[in-house]
C-alpha cells in the first residue's frame, strides 16, 4: 500500500481529532504492583491498556446489539454495557492502542471496528476479545467506517477515498477503487473525498457519506460504486435509511440532506442550526436523534422534514447516538458516554 498524505481535512477525521485536542487531562488512577506489571505488558505487545476512565474520554462510535452496546474510541478503548448504558466495563483483550473511529456488528457475537493506522479488528463473542485482521501503519491511513452487506461481504473506508474490501467474513482485505477509472466530470471528485460514514440503503443498497458534497451508491454489495453529487460542496459525516424509506444524510453547518428516489436526488432539510452533525439514529417511535459538534442535538419527528435543535450546555462534541433507558438516548463523544433526553421537550424540562 502507497504512503497517502498524513494531514486530515474535514470530515469526521476532524470531529474526533478535535474531540482528542479538548480531552481534559484525568487523575490516573493507582494501581497496585501487579496490575501495573500487566498493563506494562499490553503496552507492549500493543494492546489497549486497561483504565478506569475508558467511558469517560472520548468515545466516537457505538453499536446496538439489543441486549448489549459496544462503544470505541481512543486508545484502542472498547467498553461494553449490558445495562442499557448504567454501568461499563472494557473489552478483555483489544490488539491495538490506534485511535478506533466506527464499530459494526453482523449478529450479536460477530462484529468489527477499524481506526487510525487503517486497523481492522474482528470479535466473535460480542465484543470481549478481538483479533487483528489488518493494519498499515506506515500508510498514515485512517479508516472511518466499516460495514457488511452479508456474513462474507465486507467494506471498508476512510481518508482520501480508501478502500478494503474482503469476501471471507474480514481474515483478509484488498484495496478497491471507490471511484470509476476514469472518474466522471464531477466538481470535487478530483479531491479523493474523504469517505467518511457507510450506511445501509433501501433494498439492499449501500450507502457513503463523503466530502465536496457525495455520496456513494452500491446497488452490489458494496463491488461498485456510483459517485452521486448534491448540491452541496461540503463534508457529510453520516447518513441513515428510514423506517419510510427515505435516507438522510448529515454533516456540516448544520446540513441535513433528504432523499425519497433512493439516493439519486437530494433536498436540503432546513435545520435552522449552524451545528456539524456527526452521528444518529431513528427510534422505535420514529423520532431521529442527530448529535454533533459544539453540544448540539437535534430531533425530527415528521420523518426527517424539520428539526429543532438544542444546544446542550457541555459544548462537547459527539458523534454517535444509541437508544437508551426510557426518555433517553446514549450519545457518545468527548466526554465519553452521556444519557441525554430523547426528546427537545424533555431536554428543556431538564428530565
Amino acid at each position: 500500500m502507497s504512503t497517502l498524505r498524513t494531514a486530515l481535512k474535514g470530515g469526521v477525521a476532524a470531529l474526533v481529532l478535535a474531540g482528542v485536542a479538548s480531552v481534559p487531562a484525568q487523575a490516573v488512577p493507582t494501581v497496585d504492583p501487579a496490575e501495573a506489571a500487566v498493563i506494562r505488558e499490553l503496552e507492549t505487545k500493543g494492546y489497549a491498556t486497561p483504565s478506569n476512565l475508558a467511558s469517560k474520554t472520548l468515545l466516537v462510535a457505538a453499536a446496538d446489539l439489543g441486549e448489549r452496546i459496544v462503544a470505541v474510541g481512543q486508545f484502542g478503548h472498547i467498553v461494553i454495557s449490558d445495562d442499557d448504558g448504567a454501568t461499563w466495563r472494557q473489552a478483555a483483550s483489544v490488539p491495538t492502542q490506534a485511535l478506533l473511529t466506527s464499530v459494526y456488528f453482523a449478529d450479536d457475537k460477530v462484529g468489527y471496528a477499524v481506526g487510525h493506522d487503517a486497523v481492522i479488528i474482528k470479535t466473535e463473542d460480542g465484543g470481549e476479545n478481538w483479533e487483528l485482521k489488518y493494519d498499515d501503519a506506515e500508510a498514515e491511513m485512517p479508516l472511518f467506517s466499516v460495514r457488511f452487506a452479508d456474513a462474507n461481504t465486507g467494506v471498508a473506508v476512510g481518508a482520501f477515498s480508501t478502500a478494503l474490501s474482503t469476501t471471507d467474513g474480514g481474515e483478509t482485505w484488498n484495496l478497491q477503487s471507490v471511484i470509476p477509472d476514469p472518474p466522471p466530470p464531477l466538481e470535487g471528485l478530483e479531491y479523493e473525498p474523504h469517505l467518511n460514514a457507510l450506511f445501509e440503503g433501501p433494498d439492499g443498497s449501500m450507502f457513503i457519506a463523503a466530502e465536496t458534497g457525495f455520496v456513494f451508491r452500491s446497488l452490489d454489495s458494496g463491488a461498485n460504486w456510483e459517485p452521486i453529487k448534491t448540491p452541496y460542496f461540503g463534508s457529510f459525516w453520516g447518513g441513515m435509511t428510514l423506517d419510510d424509506g427515505n435516507i438522510l444524510i448529515f454533516g456540516m453547518r448544520g446540513n441535513v440532506w433528504r432523499s425519497d428516489d433512493q439516493g439519486t436526488t437530494w433536498a436540503q432539510v432546513d435545520t435552522g442550526s449552524k451545528k456539524s452533525f456527526g452521528g444518529g439514529m431513528q427510534m422505535d417511535n420514529g423520532t431521529i436523534v442527530l448529535a454533533g459538534l459544539n453540544g448540539g442535538v437535534a430531533y425530527s419527528t415528521d420523518g426527517g422534514n424539520t428539526f429543532e435543535v438544542v444546544d446542550r450546555p457541555d459544548r462537547k462534541g459527539y458523534s454517535a447516538v444509541v437508544d437508551g433507558p426510557d426518555g433517553s438516548v446514549l450519545i457518545f463523544g468527548e466526554p465519553g458516554v452521556v444519557k441525554h433526553p430523547d426528546t427537545a421537550e424533555g431536554f428543556r424540562s431538564g428530565s
